[in-house]
């Protein structure tokens, strides 16, 4: 067995990314603090084919130094808007038939486990800032709360690792191929 070089793993330029389809889905990031937890969210969006990364609050956007440097050129290929209030945000994305769904520790949260996506549906999956979490006005208009099961002392896992982990299961869960 050997590795695949770059060549061989046969990836889109980023002008045939940004004309492929895309999932249905789109992430939010509500005052995410880290650059680093940004532009790893932008890699994410990328390898699952997000539809779009709206930025909120005191998100940082691109171009920046330290989310360059861990979007690996991400911010290029997936679509993304600044968006400073992410209660209007979730209005406009309601209206237009998206369905909102937070990725928070809250009461009433149902398991990633258990959480089955609608075929036919477009979800919009809300990431909180990495001390106080989604925003509570955002929660409450959420149609659902999705909480990632965890077993260790830790409380939370980085929004990065949540992100990916996220998209990974809503792909599957819809039998998705990557291709």
């Amino acid at each position: 067995m050997r590795k695949l070089s770059l060549d061989e793993l046969n990836r889109l330029s980023v002008e045939d990314f940004k004309q492929a389809p895309k999932n249905p889905y789109c992430l939010i990031l509500d005052n995410v603090r880290s650059l680093n937890n940004v532009g790893s969210v932008f890699r994410s969006a990328d390898a699952f084919r997000a539809e779009k990364i709206y930025l909120c609050g005191i998100t940082g956007t691109p171009p920046h130094r330290d989310i360059t440097k861990t979007a690996l050129g991400a911010t290029e290929s997936v679509a993304w808007e600044y968006v400073p209030d992410i209660l209007a945000l979730g209005e406009r994305l309601t209206k237009t038939g998206w369905t909102l769904i937070a990725i928070e520790q809250a009461e009433g949260s149902l398991s990633l486990l258990d959480f089955r996506p609608e075929p036919n549906k477009k979800y919009a999956f809300v990431f909180g800032n990495e001390v106080t979490g989604v925003h509570d006005g955002l929660i409450e208009k959420a149609a659902q709360v999705l909480e990632i099961p965890q077993f260790g002392t830790k409380h939370s896992l980085n929004i990065a690792v949540s992100a990916g982990i996220v998209c990974w299961d809503f792909l599957t869960k819809l039998n998705k191929k990557l291709t």
